[in-house]
């Protein structure tokens, strides 16, 4: 059929990028060039998420004729794209979120970052953007937070957050792989996602809109996947519940919770002690969070650890039971949330927080995942997780 010959011919052009000898990403070759003006740095009590971003970015070209160019570490500024690079008109990017932290000694650390660079790799091979070798990025973005650790908060609760981003940047209208690519990291100090301690929140179970779907790209963390969730929020908020708990399928199965993963813990109907969240499917995002309480849940042998679907009803029937002990969702910005209520079927079913505590706004388990892993990432630990930035 002749419209697909562009694509066709561009897909093709895939086997061959990807079997020449193209120049890799390398961190020696890293070219630093400091801002000259040094931007004043917000307190920690007036840090908000994603709002003040520090003086440096990484950026780093491609092209499929020689590949990717000298990664630059250079003055936070705005990039100069044509309007007709792809990332405009077909969704080509994709993203990471991750975290740096200062220990009580001022060393810099970095939370389990081959995994998002795991995950980063795998989004850009299921959009069709240059792979890249993984060690060596995260190399440079180990430079690029050498240049910035000013702006890494040394209290504890405060971090540096990075934002790596693949964006497709070939100048033409047509779908298919692009040409040229970038990657850029930028970097933002950000506050404990509960200010004055937890706070446990409502949600409202959603199947009218679907987060993602067998095939898809749920598994990939690419803008597509957040854009399409704004306006179900945004319903859900007016009516007082502050996210999406997103459902798929005619048995109403358990998703993600806004952009987290979710996990059950409770009293299954054999009895037994048991703490699910969905499986890794292709519709459900492989969170590092959700990957670490897993370990963690595996390491303690204190109780059943699944990765299984589980549905709507089925919650509701431990609630009425008295079986459903704690819900929760995970992710990096807030590690674990507190769940006390989910809208469902007409009616507001409550989730148990801490039964020996009424004012308590997060259950036991849940604040023993929230304190071990903060631990970890602040080097109070000693684990593997937690890698030293070295000077």
């Amino acid at each position: 059929m002749v419209f697909l010959r562009p694509i066709l011919a561009q897909t093709q052009g895939i086997r061959r990028f990807s079997t020449a000898k193209l120049r890799d990403i390398l961190s020696k070759d890293i070219q630093i060039t400091p801002s000259k003006t040094l931007k004043s740095i917000p307190p920690n009590k007036d840090l908000v998420f994603g709002q003040s971003f520090a003086d440096h970015m990484l950026e780093i070209d491609w092209n499929n004729k020689s590949g990717w160019d000298a990664p630059r570490i250079k003055e936070y500024g705005n990039l100069s794209i044509s309007p007709s690079a792809t990332v405009f008109h077909y969704g080509l990017e994709c993203f990471e979120g991750m975290k740096a932290y200062k220990d009580k000694n001022g060393t810099i650390r970095m939370f389990r970052p081959d995994m998002n660079m795991n995950r980063f790799l795998k989004s850009c091979q299921r959009l069709t953007l240059p792979e890249f070798n993984k060690e060596e990025l995260l190399e440079c973005i180990q430079k690029l937070l050498l240049v910035d650790q000013r702006w890494i908060p040394s209290e504890r609760g405060y971090s540096l957050y990075l934002r790596p981003t693949a964006i497709a940047t070939q100048e033409s209208l047509g779908v298919g792989p692009s040409s040229k690519s970038k990657i850029f990291v930028i970097n933002c100090p950000v506050g404990p996602y509960y200010k004055t301690g937890f706070a446990a929140v409502s949600l409202s179970a959603t199947s009218h809109y679907v987060r993602a779907w067998p095939g898809g790209t749920g598994d990939a963390k690419v803008g597509g996947n957040y854009a399409p969730g704004i306006r179900p929020q945004m319903e859900v908020g007016q009516k007082g519940y502050a996210q999406n708990l997103w459902l798929f399928g005619e048995n109403d199965n358990l998703t993600e919770v806004g952009t987290m993963n979710l996990f059950v813990f409770w009293k299954n109907a054999q009895g037994e002690v048991e703490l699910v969240t969905p499986p890794l499917d292709g519709t459900i995002l492989p969170g590092v969070t959700r990957d670490s309480i897993l370990s963690l849940a595996r390491l303690w042998g204190e109780f059943k650890v699944s990765e299984r679907n589980v549905t709507m009803p089925e919650v509701t029937q431990a609630i009425d039971e008295g079986r459903l002990l704690e819900m929760f969702g995970a992710g990096t910005a807030a590690i674990v949330s507190p769940i006390k209520n989910i809208f469902y079927k007409g009616r507001d079913w409550p989730i148990p927080l801490d039964p020996k505590d009424s004012s308590s706004q997060a259950g036991v388990l849940t604040k023993r995942f929230a304190d071990t892993i903060m631990s970890i990432q602040y080097g109070e630990v000693e684990h593997e997780w937690s890698v030293v930035v070295k000077q």
